[in-house]
């Protein structure tokens, strides 16, 4: 484990108590109850997307995506599917994953993903009052109402 990926996974199994830590050879140890996760991604290099009309260019560093699990399978299968490098590109999440330098993710049964990205907006302590500041509106969230997105980069991680 890299002292970023040590520092990112404490910093937010801090903030989220009571989260399991599954790491991509463990994934199989993740809980199948539906609930919700974060995911952390680093990103050793620039990630360029489309969405719509709307290009986004993501740079390096660390990000935080939160989503739900509530399906067949609950987070063990969501988050064997993030952790896996081949497979279709269905969401946007997934240029990330399979670009991403390392990805570990903190597994909250009965959680909420929007409780997430609220949890981390409110961590405090970097740029402009926030740790975490939304890198691409409309992320990840677009069936969200309350979310400015539901991915978040690390001030500083860069």
């Amino acid at each position: 484990m890299t002292e970023a990926d040590a520092g990112l996974t404490g910093l937010l199994s801090a903030l989220l108590p009571g989260a399991a830590l599954v790491r991509p050879d463990s994934v199989e140890t993740a809980s199948d109850a539906g609930g919700a996760y974060a995911l952390m991604i680093r990103l050793d290099a620039p990630v360029r997307f489309r969405r719509g009309a709307r290009e986004d260019l993501l740079c390096p560093g660390e990000y935080v995506y939160a989503g739900s699990a509530y399906g067949p399978g609950g987070l063990r299968a969501r988050l064997r599917r993030h952790f896996r490098r081949d497979k279709a590109m269905r969401w946007h999440v997934d240029r990330l994953t399979v670009a991403a330098g390392w990805m570990r993710a903190l597994a909250i049964e009965g959680g909420s993903e929007c409780g997430i990205i609220r949890t981390l907006e409110q961590a405090g302590a970097g740029k402009d009052g926030a740790a975490f500041l939304h890198p691409a509106a409309g992320f990840g969230s677009s069936d969200c109402r309350t979310c400015t997105s539901h991915l978040l980069f690390r001030y500083g991680s860069s």
